[in-house]
Protein backbone atom coordinates (compact mmCIF):
# COMPACT_ATOMS: atom_id res chain seq x y z
CA UNK A 1 0.00 0.00 0.00
CA UNK A 2 1.52 3.52 -0.80
CA UNK A 3 2.05 5.87 2.17
CA UNK A 4 0.15 9.13 1.28
CA UNK A 5 1.88 11.94 0.77
CA UNK A 6 2.35 14.71 4.12
CA UNK A 7 0.71 17.77 3.31
CA UNK A 8 3.19 20.88 3.41
CA UNK A 9 2.63 22.98 6.47
CA UNK A 10 1.24 25.73 4.10
CA UNK A 11 -1.53 23.35 2.64
CA UNK A 12 -2.33 22.72 6.59
CA UNK A 13 -2.84 26.50 7.29
CA UNK A 14 -4.47 27.29 4.72
CA UNK A 15 -7.15 24.47 5.07
CA UNK A 16 -7.31 25.21 8.87
CA UNK A 17 -7.86 28.81 7.99
CA UNK A 18 -11.74 29.25 7.29
CA UNK A 19 -12.33 27.39 11.29
CA UNK A 20 -9.73 29.46 12.93
CA UNK A 21 -10.79 33.02 14.60
CA UNK A 22 -10.89 35.82 12.87
CA UNK A 23 -7.68 37.41 14.56
CA UNK A 24 -5.91 34.08 14.09
CA UNK A 25 -7.14 33.68 10.55
CA UNK A 26 -5.64 37.20 9.50
CA UNK A 27 -2.03 35.82 11.40
CA UNK A 28 -2.38 32.63 9.35
CA UNK A 29 -2.28 34.90 6.19
CA UNK A 30 0.04 37.08 6.78
CA UNK A 31 2.48 33.69 7.29
CA UNK A 32 0.82 31.88 3.95
CA UNK A 33 1.76 35.20 2.10
CA UNK A 34 5.32 35.64 3.79
CA UNK A 35 7.22 32.42 4.41
CA UNK A 36 10.10 33.05 3.67
CA UNK A 37 10.13 36.25 6.35
CA UNK A 38 8.53 33.55 9.10
CA UNK A 39 11.32 31.10 8.26
CA UNK A 40 13.79 33.76 9.11
CA UNK A 41 12.48 36.87 11.36
CA UNK A 42 11.91 36.73 14.94
CA UNK A 43 8.35 36.39 16.11
CA UNK A 44 8.58 40.04 17.44
CA UNK A 45 9.35 41.33 14.28
CA UNK A 46 6.90 39.25 12.12
CA UNK A 47 4.12 40.50 14.79
CA UNK A 48 5.38 44.33 14.31
CA UNK A 49 5.06 43.70 10.36
CA UNK A 50 1.92 41.70 10.77
CA UNK A 51 0.24 44.68 13.31
CA UNK A 52 -0.17 41.83 15.67
CA UNK A 53 0.56 40.61 18.99
CA UNK A 54 3.62 37.81 18.82
CA UNK A 55 1.17 35.13 21.07
CA UNK A 56 -0.65 35.07 18.29
CA UNK A 57 1.63 32.82 16.38
CA UNK A 58 2.09 30.41 18.83
CA UNK A 59 -1.80 30.63 18.87
CA UNK A 60 -1.95 29.86 15.49
CA UNK A 61 0.71 27.44 15.44
CA UNK A 62 -1.04 25.39 17.93
CA UNK A 63 -4.71 26.16 16.19
CA UNK A 64 -3.16 24.17 13.31
CA UNK A 65 -1.88 20.67 15.47
CA UNK A 66 1.92 22.34 16.04
CA UNK A 67 3.05 22.59 19.67
CA UNK A 68 4.39 26.01 19.32
CA UNK A 69 5.56 28.79 16.83
CA UNK A 70 9.15 26.89 17.11
CA UNK A 71 8.17 23.58 15.63
CA UNK A 72 5.97 25.39 13.02
CA UNK A 73 8.96 27.76 12.01
CA UNK A 74 11.06 24.45 11.63
CA UNK A 75 8.25 22.96 9.82
CA UNK A 76 8.25 25.96 7.28
CA UNK A 77 11.90 25.75 7.18
CA UNK A 78 12.13 22.46 6.03
CA UNK A 79 9.55 22.35 3.52
CA UNK A 80 11.20 25.02 1.91
CA UNK A 81 14.30 22.31 1.17
CA UNK A 82 15.21 21.21 -2.39
CA UNK A 83 15.04 17.63 -4.16
CA UNK A 84 17.42 15.78 -3.76
CA UNK A 85 18.03 15.64 -7.61
CA UNK A 86 18.31 19.74 -7.86
CA UNK A 87 19.48 20.48 -4.75
CA UNK A 88 21.12 23.91 -5.83
CA UNK A 89 19.29 24.88 -8.95
CA UNK A 90 16.11 24.50 -7.29
CA UNK A 91 16.72 26.73 -4.88
CA UNK A 92 17.67 29.52 -7.79
CA UNK A 93 15.17 32.59 -8.54
CA UNK A 94 14.52 34.71 -11.05
CA UNK A 95 16.84 37.82 -11.22
CA UNK A 96 15.25 40.48 -9.32
CA UNK A 97 14.30 43.76 -11.60
CA UNK A 98 14.90 47.53 -10.28
CA UNK A 99 17.62 49.65 -10.04
CA UNK A 100 18.96 48.20 -6.76
CA UNK A 101 18.24 44.27 -7.09
CA UNK A 102 21.22 43.38 -6.57
CA UNK A 103 21.95 45.30 -3.17
CA UNK A 104 18.56 44.04 -1.98
CA UNK A 105 19.82 40.17 -2.38
CA UNK A 106 22.55 40.34 -0.48
CA UNK A 107 20.89 42.44 2.34
CA UNK A 108 17.93 39.73 2.14
CA UNK A 109 21.05 37.35 2.64
CA UNK A 110 23.02 38.93 5.58
CA UNK A 111 19.93 39.51 7.55
CA UNK A 112 18.86 35.77 7.06
CA UNK A 113 22.42 34.60 7.96
CA UNK A 114 22.36 37.33 10.76
CA UNK A 115 18.69 35.65 12.40
CA UNK A 116 19.92 31.81 12.09
CA UNK A 117 23.00 32.29 14.53
CA UNK A 118 21.29 33.31 17.74
CA UNK A 119 19.06 30.26 17.46
CA UNK A 120 22.20 27.89 17.51
CA UNK A 121 22.55 26.67 21.15
CA UNK A 122 24.93 27.96 23.31
CA UNK A 123 24.17 24.99 25.64
CA UNK A 124 24.42 21.92 22.83
CA UNK A 125 27.88 23.58 21.82
CA UNK A 126 29.31 23.79 25.74
CA UNK A 127 28.35 19.59 26.00
CA UNK A 128 30.08 18.76 22.81
CA UNK A 129 33.18 20.72 23.56
CA UNK A 130 33.43 19.13 27.22
CA UNK A 131 33.26 15.99 25.07
CA UNK A 132 36.22 16.83 22.80
CA UNK A 133 37.98 18.13 25.75
CA UNK A 134 38.11 14.64 27.27
CA UNK A 135 38.24 12.64 24.34
CA UNK A 136 42.11 10.94 23.38
CA UNK A 137 41.70 11.50 19.92
CA UNK A 138 39.12 13.90 17.95
CA UNK A 139 38.57 12.91 14.18
CA UNK A 140 36.71 15.71 11.99
CA UNK A 141 35.30 14.67 8.55
CA UNK A 142 33.19 16.76 6.22
CA UNK A 143 32.64 16.45 2.42
CA UNK A 144 32.34 18.45 -0.61
CA UNK A 145 31.73 21.96 0.61
CA UNK A 146 31.61 21.20 4.45
CA UNK A 147 35.21 20.40 3.77
CA UNK A 148 35.89 24.23 4.34
CA UNK A 149 34.15 24.07 7.54
CA UNK A 150 36.22 20.44 8.75
CA UNK A 151 39.43 22.18 7.72
CA UNK A 152 38.98 25.12 9.78
CA UNK A 153 37.62 23.68 12.89
CA UNK A 154 41.15 21.16 12.57
CA UNK A 155 43.40 23.72 11.94
CA UNK A 156 41.94 25.64 14.93
CA UNK A 157 42.24 22.86 17.22
CA UNK A 158 45.37 21.28 16.03
CA UNK A 159 47.46 24.70 17.25
CA UNK A 160 46.90 23.48 20.76
CA UNK A 161 46.05 19.77 20.25
CA UNK A 162 48.07 19.04 17.27
CA UNK A 163 48.56 15.24 17.87
CA UNK A 164 45.02 14.71 19.07
CA UNK A 165 43.55 16.04 15.97
CA UNK A 166 43.33 14.77 12.35
CA UNK A 167 40.71 14.77 9.62
CA UNK A 168 39.26 11.33 7.90
CA UNK A 169 40.50 10.53 5.10
CA UNK A 170 44.26 12.50 4.90
CA UNK A 171 46.39 10.32 5.73
CA UNK A 172 45.36 7.63 3.12
CA UNK A 173 41.92 6.38 2.14
CA UNK A 174 38.87 7.08 4.42
CA UNK A 175 37.95 3.34 4.77
CA UNK A 176 41.49 2.90 6.94
CA UNK A 177 40.97 5.68 9.27
CA UNK A 178 36.88 4.55 10.17
CA UNK A 179 38.61 1.00 11.19
CA UNK A 180 40.70 2.99 13.10
CA UNK A 181 38.54 4.89 15.55
CA UNK A 182 38.07 3.77 19.28
CA UNK A 183 35.85 4.24 22.58
CA UNK A 184 37.14 7.40 24.36
CA UNK A 185 37.46 9.08 20.73
CA UNK A 186 35.71 11.94 19.44
CA UNK A 187 34.31 12.06 15.65
CA UNK A 188 32.73 15.00 13.95
CA UNK A 189 30.49 14.50 11.01
CA UNK A 190 29.33 17.94 9.13
CA UNK A 191 26.78 18.30 6.55
CA UNK A 192 23.69 19.67 4.92
CA UNK A 193 21.29 18.42 3.22
CA UNK A 194 21.90 16.52 0.25
CA UNK A 195 24.05 14.58 2.61
CA UNK A 196 26.69 12.87 0.57
CA UNK A 197 26.83 8.88 1.42
CA UNK A 198 30.40 9.21 2.61
CA UNK A 199 29.54 11.35 5.83
CA UNK A 200 26.36 8.91 6.48
CA UNK A 201 29.34 5.86 6.95
CA UNK A 202 31.81 8.03 8.64
CA UNK A 203 29.20 8.67 11.40
CA UNK A 204 27.84 4.90 11.56
CA UNK A 205 31.36 3.72 11.93
CA UNK A 206 31.93 6.30 14.60
CA UNK A 207 28.47 4.84 16.71
CA UNK A 208 29.69 0.77 15.52
CA UNK A 209 32.89 1.74 17.27
CA UNK A 210 31.88 3.46 20.59
CA UNK A 211 33.28 6.58 19.51
CA UNK A 212 31.56 9.91 20.74
CA UNK A 213 29.98 10.67 17.77
CA UNK A 214 29.56 14.85 17.50
CA UNK A 215 26.81 15.89 14.33
CA UNK A 216 26.71 19.54 13.17
CA UNK A 217 24.05 19.62 10.45
CA UNK A 218 21.33 21.35 9.21
CA UNK A 219 18.13 18.65 10.50
CA UNK A 220 17.90 16.38 13.83
CA UNK A 221 16.63 14.13 10.87
CA UNK A 222 20.30 14.31 8.87
CA UNK A 223 20.98 10.32 8.03
CA UNK A 224 24.34 11.39 9.81
CA UNK A 225 23.31 12.56 13.02
CA UNK A 226 21.08 9.21 13.44
CA UNK A 227 22.94 7.92 17.00
CA UNK A 228 24.83 11.01 17.64
CA UNK A 229 25.43 12.15 21.10
CA UNK A 230 25.50 15.47 20.39
CA UNK A 231 23.81 17.13 17.42
CA UNK A 232 24.75 21.14 16.98
CA UNK A 233 22.17 22.58 14.46
CA UNK A 234 22.49 25.55 12.43
CA UNK A 235 20.14 26.81 9.17
CA UNK A 236 21.12 26.10 5.93
CA UNK A 237 17.97 26.40 4.00
CA UNK A 238 17.24 30.04 5.11
CA UNK A 239 19.55 31.59 3.07
CA UNK A 240 18.13 33.27 -0.39
CA UNK A 241 20.91 32.40 -3.28
CA UNK A 242 21.01 29.01 -4.85
CA UNK A 243 23.84 27.54 -2.44
CA UNK A 244 22.31 26.76 1.18
CA UNK A 245 24.16 28.95 3.91
CA UNK A 246 27.11 27.61 5.92
CA UNK A 247 27.45 30.51 8.00
CA UNK A 248 25.71 28.97 11.27
CA UNK A 249 27.95 25.27 10.73
CA UNK A 250 31.78 28.20 10.83
CA UNK A 251 30.52 29.50 13.10
CA UNK A 252 29.75 26.24 15.10
CA UNK A 253 33.12 24.87 14.83
CA UNK A 254 34.84 28.38 16.05
CA UNK A 255 32.46 27.70 18.96
CA UNK A 256 33.85 24.23 19.82
CA UNK A 257 37.73 25.20 19.24
CA UNK A 258 37.37 28.36 21.16
CA UNK A 259 35.70 26.39 24.03
CA UNK A 260 37.53 23.20 24.14
CA UNK A 261 40.99 25.49 24.59
CA UNK A 262 39.51 27.32 27.32
CA UNK A 263 38.62 23.65 28.81
CA UNK A 264 42.26 22.85 28.24
CA UNK A 265 43.35 25.88 30.56
CA UNK A 266 47.08 25.99 31.48
CA UNK A 267 48.23 23.18 29.29
CA UNK A 268 46.24 24.01 26.22
CA UNK A 269 47.81 27.82 26.44
CA UNK A 270 51.37 26.04 26.69
CA UNK A 271 50.78 24.33 23.41
CA UNK A 272 49.46 27.35 21.74
CA UNK A 273 52.32 29.43 22.35
CA UNK A 274 55.30 26.36 21.57
CA UNK A 275 52.62 26.71 18.00
CA UNK A 276 53.48 30.47 17.98
CA UNK A 277 56.81 30.19 18.82
CA UNK A 278 57.34 27.18 16.02
CA UNK A 279 55.37 29.31 13.25
CA UNK A 280 57.62 33.30 13.89
CA UNK A 281 60.66 31.05 14.02
CA UNK A 282 59.60 29.57 10.51
CA UNK A 283 58.81 33.10 9.38
CA UNK A 284 55.24 32.31 8.30
CA UNK A 285 53.96 35.40 8.83
CA UNK A 286 54.78 38.74 7.46
CA UNK A 287 56.54 41.01 9.82
CA UNK A 288 55.10 44.02 11.06
CA UNK A 289 56.47 46.92 10.32
CA UNK A 290 57.76 49.93 12.70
Amino acid sequence: MVEPAKSSPLSELRIALPSLPMRLQEVGRFVAANDYDATTRSMRDLAAEAGADPAAFTRLAKAIGYSGWDELRAALTEARRPSQTSPFSVRAKSRRHGPNADVALITDKLAAEAAGLPRISAHAIADAARALHGAKRIWITGYRSCRSVAELLNYELRLFRPEQVQIVGTSGPDDLDLGAFRPGEAVIVIGFMPYTNASVRVAQAAYRAGATLIAIADSVTAPMAEGADHVLLFEAASSPGFFPSLTGALAIAQSLAAVTFSLGGAAAKKRLQDTEARLAAASTYVSEKG
